[in-house]
């Protein structure tokens, strides 16, 4: 093999996960001394981590291979993701695409674009030379899930539920700090079921093996992390170990439960371990112990046999539990799943109707939370830059998830400012600096 320089775009659909992974595999790439570009005329090859969760996203997936071939047709793709697991005969027969690599060859992909150019890397440089534009880091502590939800295509795609050694998570926590990120947050499939899998774990006293709270204690106490934040957790996953940590100001004050379904009919169908009441019961003991926690959920409309009285059901259930954010999907059919072989599959315009209605009651209650925040003074981690009517406008997060806008001709990327909000805008607030 002859050795030169292969120069690579990177691009993730989908989920947090998705995006911690391809930049997983961008770092690995400047490492071997690959060109990592941003510039999509510049590349020799294209990697696109894809997503199937439902069939609008297999349908970006292909659309966004087929941008990729027109934009540069000299360009060579590689896919790999949950797309590409389940359906890989479909993008082979794309423009463009070389490689479709699933999920459990996922890491080889650079190997195989090697390979496939009849290269190898040009050798280990020591330092990546690949850094994120981002102010938060996605860091991947598992993969997988041992749920059986009779809807989820994403546990069929990824396989069974598996952690990463605490030591190498640690690791990389303290490499993203040193790069300058200023907040972390822990994806995976199902975070919540971290160490659930150690083997060890088997032969230690209950209480003493690793679990997501031992991990979260553990980054706090080895760490100076100014954020820590955590990506979707199931709510059987919210313990009071979990809870206990929240005093902790670092630990951002948000929970993005995906609690899927108000009814509990529905809720048995879907395979879910919960019941319309345990949902009302777990968030007012989080909004108990902690007051101003960001609760926003996943919904699903329109599941196979779901009646108006149960899509009334999940309404009224958002309505109570007073929401910060919802994500509304319509159900998707998805291959191989239990859920798209039940009887009573709903009309296309019922699903449509359902979710308009759901998305109309989720902007209600994002607006409301936001207007309880009017007047504080919030801390927020500013992320980038735009101009309004020829002003800097910066955005940025707070640790409970609002996002903020203030006008400023200060250079406020990746740096803490305390802002009072003063007015709702848009998707967010309006502040001014303190």
């Amino acid at each position: 093999m002859i050795s030169f320089m292969l120069c690579i775009y990177f691009t993730a659909l989908g989920c947090k996960l998705n995006q911690a992974e391809v930049e997983s595999l961008a770092r690995e790439a400047g490492c071997c001394q690959m060109s990592v570009t941003s510039n999509l005329s510049e590349a020799d090859w294209a990697v696109v981590n894809s997503c199937a969760v439902t069939q609008t996203a297999a349908q970006k997936t292909r659309q966004a291979v087929g941008r990729l071939h027109e934009q540069n047709p000299g360009l060579r793709i590689a896919v790999t993701g949950c797309y590409a697991t389940i359906d890989t005969q479909t993008l082979l027969g794309l423009p463009g695409v070389e490689l479709v690599l699933p999920n459990a060859r996922k890491e080889s992909v650079l190997a195989e674009i090697c390979a496939a150019v009849g290269s190898q890397p040009a050798g280990t440089a020591g330092t990546t030379t690949y850094r994120g534009k981002r102010t938060r880091a996605q860091v991947k502590i598992q993969d997988g899930c041992d749920n059986h939800c009779t809807y989820c295509v994403v546990r069929i795609a990824r396989g069974a539920q598996r952690s990463i050694a605490p030591e190498h998570i640690l690791a990389e926590v303290r490499t993203r700090l040193d790069e300058g990120y200023q907040e972390i947050v822990l994806t995976g499939v199902h975070i919540g079921a971290y160490g659930h899998d150690t083997a060890a774990n088997a032969t230690l006293p209950p209480g003493t093996g690793w679990s997501l709270g031992r991990l979260v204690e553990m980054l706090l106490e080895k760490t100076s992390l100014p954020r820590l934040r955590l990506s979707s957790i199931e709510p059987g996953d919210v313990t009071d170990e979990l809870l206990s940590f929240w005093p902790n100001e670092r630990l951002c004050r948000h929970l993005h439960l995906p609690i899927q379904s108000g009814d509990d009919a529905v809720l048995q169908r879907m395979g879910r371990d919960y019941d319309s009441r345990y949902l009302s019961t777990l968030v007012e003991k989080i909004r108990t112990r902690v007051p101003e926690m960001a609760i926003t959920t996943d919904l699903i409309a329109g599941f196979p046999g779901e009646s108006d009285r149960a899509h009334a059901a999940t309404c009224r259930l958002v309505q109570r539990l007073q929401l910060a954010r919802l994500h509304v999907f319509a159900f998707s059919a998805r291959p191989g799943t239990l859920a798209a072989e039940m009887p009573d599959q709903l009309a296309p315009d019922i699903i449509k109707r359902r979710s308009q209605e759901l998305n109309a009651l989720g902007k209600e209650q994002a607006c409301s939370f936001q207007q309880q925040h009017l007047g504080q003074t919030m801390k927020v981690l500013f992320e980038s830059l735009r101009k309004q009517q020829g002003q800097p406008l910066w955005s940025g997060l707070t640790d409970n998830y609002l996002r903020v806008y203030t006008l400023t001709e200060q250079n406020l990327h990746n740096k803490f400012h305390d802002v009072r909000c003063t007015a709702l805008a848009g998707d967010g607030i309006l502040g001014e600096l303190n």
